[in-house]
């Protein structure tokens, strides 16, 4: 990624991130229907997710397919906190982000001596490992019964106890996530974030310390993926180890890079494109095959990766990005370039 085009996506996503907190605040007034309301909370949580996962993927170069651990930490370490010990669910969610970033560390350090497959086979153990505990630990964590009675969140006597309530709280931490990658990207973080993901050797010759900043981006990815997982489960009330397995590690790979794994804006593009997909399927499918079971998602979001990485490495950000382009081109009115004729050229163009 060239200077040029951090300078456009910095241009972009600064017009983006003032429409965007217009539609929020606009789409409740238009929109009456908590189905619609509960998709797009889903969106805006796997967004958080995701958003965390560029900054590591995109940025920093390096694959995660034990997300769904972090996830989960934050989900269950809420629900305990609040629901078995009474205790304010925002410092459960602190406290499960805090939980995050010490295994984040924990794990980081040996992890990323490991490149390539090698990484993504170790976080993916990681992944494993973390998703036998949630079932084991019945006492802590229901087991694979799950966990109930999450409370709701409130606020100041404010309880966030509606679908279009919810909506506001979740998309505001969306914006807020995507101000702090925006900065991150654009600081001395990120610009050695891109010197590694560009070449290693490179980065370490020049002097920059290669596993701390890994481990930096790590830690960051965890938080983000905690404070979802606080989200969800004061969300459904409910939360059992199902919710956080390999293959929610995987989907969440599927989305950055369906979205653009080097965009910030690609982690909700991605993730809006899995949700909404996700629901078409959900409704067509039973009516197209009727005989169809619960795989077919596996199956067609499998094609879908593979489909995008032949033909759209990029993702999904940067086709949006040039149809917008196109649009504002027309709107402007393009003059055609000023037509030079030989006899100009030749005389320097005076006129003869």
């Amino acid at each position: 990624m060239n200077k040029k085009d951090l300078k456009k996506i910095y241009k972009s996503s600064t017009v983006a991130l003032i429409i965007l907190p217009i539609l929020v605040g606009l789409l409740p007034v238009v929109v009456q229907s908590n189905y619609i309301f509960t998709v797009l909370i889903m969106i805006g949580i796997y967004a958080i997710v995701c958003n965390g996962l560029t900054m590591l993927i995109g940025y920093a170069g390096q694959i995660s397919l034990g997300h769904a651990a972090f996830y989960g930490i934050g989900a269950y370490s809420s629900a305990i906190i609040s629901g078995t010990y009474g205790i304010s669910p925002w410092i459960g969610m602190i406290v499960g982000m805090i939980i995050a970033a010490i295994v984040a560390v924990i794990v980081g350090i040996p992890t990323f001596k490991l490149k390539g497959h090698y990484l993504a086979l170790a976080t993916l153990g990681f992944g494993i490992i973390v998703f036998t505990l949630f079932k084991e630990f019945r006492d802590l964590t229901g087991g694979s019964n799950g966990f109930f009675g999450i409370p709701s969140l409130s606020l100041f006597g404010f309880e966030f106890n509606s679908d279009a309530r919810y909506f506001y709280l979740v998309w505001l931490f969306v914006i807020v996530g995507i101000i702090f990658s925006r900065n991150i990207i654009h600081s001395r973080i990120g610009r050695a974030l891109r010197s590694i993901e560009g070449s290693e050797i490179a980065s370490d010759a020049v002097g920059v310390n290669i596993m701390n900043y890994k481990l930096q981006v790590f830690v960051f990815s965890a938080m983000f993926a905690s404070l979802a997982g606080s989200l969800l489960a004061h969300y459904v009330s409910f939360i059992n180890p199902d919710l956080f397995g390999v293959m929610t590690s995987i989907y969440f790979l599927i989305m950055v890079i369906i979205g653009g794994s080097q965009n910030i804006w690609g982690s909700m593009i991605g993730a809006a494109a899995y949700v909404g997909l996700g629901e078409l399927l959900k409704h067509y499918i039973p009516i197209i095959l009727p005989n169809a079971g619960g795989e077919f998602e596996i199956v067609f979001f499998g094609l879908l990766l593979v489909v995008t990485l032949i033909y759209m490495p990029n993702g999904l950000s940067p086709q949006i990005e040039k149809v917008f382009n196109k649009f504002n081109s027309k709107k402007k009115g393009i003059q055609a370039p000023l037509q030079v004729s030989k006899k100009h050229i030749a005389s320097g163009g005076e006129n003869q």
